[in-house]
């Protein structure tokens, strides 16, 4: 028996581990792969707060672990998921007996749909991103911009993109945006004068030494090859979440990603049961005391820093749950 269960070993779960076991919890942190999750991946995090400097993923993660190892939380490495949900205590069963969980807190984050190019793990965080906020939008402000993608993600990010770059190049490989994206989102890339929209183009090359510095791409109808100085290129393509072993346990949104506190409608906890007099805490799924948090959870932001936030407050939910 666990007082929590950790689901992934991303930013939101380590920082999940962290802080629950410095608080005295009993804390097991389940792991696929290595610490890190997508941001493991990454050659250089530089907008993370308070290392101007930058820091490898990586080595990010390698810190965070060890700080979760001194508090007493402990890791495993295994594969194979399944929550066991019509009982409680819940059981987690990962090719090993079942272990039983006072709360569980899922963190097993998203695949983001990569482009097929040799050396783009080089540049992931210094320069491809797979999100566009004002943190990005400063680090890239009076220059030249692509973003990859044709749907309402993408668009969007363009328009964002524009009001404070020179030039946003939007890139698609289909022959336009009438399928994939609003009405209205299309109306608005037409009238921005600073977004050039490309179709059946696609990225074929990225170049540069610590930091993303030019981009190939290529027309695929007519061949033609194009290079340019750009050092930021936003990759909108959407993503696939790690829930699908989730057995039907909690409730998901139309894309797969788990809905949590606000998100559940009442018709979502009319039909899953919800047993208490409360509604679900603002990372907690339909499951009392069943937590998601990070790239898997529905309306998450995909940056390292808001994956560690909603990771670090988790403990307050945690503790009301238990005390209930």
């Amino acid at each position: 028996m666990r007082d929590l269960v950790i689901l992934g070993a991303g930013p939101a779960g380590l920082a999940a581990a962290v802080y629950d076991a410095s608080e005295g919890l009993d804390v097991l942190l389940l792991e696929t792969f290595s610490p890190g999750g997508q941001a493991g991946s990454s050659s250089r995090v530089e907008n993370y707060l308070g290392l101007p400097a930058g820091i490898s993923g990586n080595e990010l993660a390698g810190r965070a672990y060890t700080q979760a190892q001194k508090f007493g939380a402990q890791m495993l490495l295994t594969t194979g998921t399944r929550l066991i949900c019509d009982r409680k205590p819940y059981v987690i069963e990962k090719m090993i007996p079942g272990i039983l969980a006072r709360a569980v807190f899922i963190a097993t984050g998203a695949k983001y749909r990569k482009l097929p190019i040799e050396n783009l793990s080089r540049f992931e965080g210094a320069g491809i991103y797979y999100g566009a906020t004002f943190v990005e939008a400063q680090l890239c402000s009076g220059e030249e911009v692509i973003v990859v993608g044709g749907g309402n993600s993408a668009g969007q990010a363009a328009v964002f993109l524009a009001q404070t770059t020179n030039q946003v190049y939007m890139l698609v490989r289909g022959s336009g945006l009438a399928d994939t994206i609003s009405k209205y989102l299309i109306r608005r890339i037409e009238q921005t004068p600073n977004i050039t929209f490309l179709t059946r183009t696609e990225i074929t090359g990225f170049e540069g030494a610590d930091h993303l510095e030019r981009v190939t791409w290529r027309n695929v109808q007519f061949g033609q090859i194009e290079k340019k100085n750009i050092a930021h290129v936003f990759v909108m393509t959407g993503a696939d979440p790690n829930t699908e072993w989730l057995n039907g346990c909690i409730v998901l949104d139309n894309q797969g990603f788990i809905k949590t506190g606000p998100d559940l409608s009442s018709e979502d906890l009319n039909e899953a049961h919800w047993p208490l007099n409360r509604r679900p805490y603002l990372l907690e799924t339909r499951l009392p005391g069943v937590f998601a948090a990070g790239d898997v959870r529905a309306g998450n932001v995909k940056r390292v820093a808001s994956a560690v936030g909603e990771g670090s407050i988790a403990i307050s939910f945690v503790h009301q749950f238990l005390k209930e």
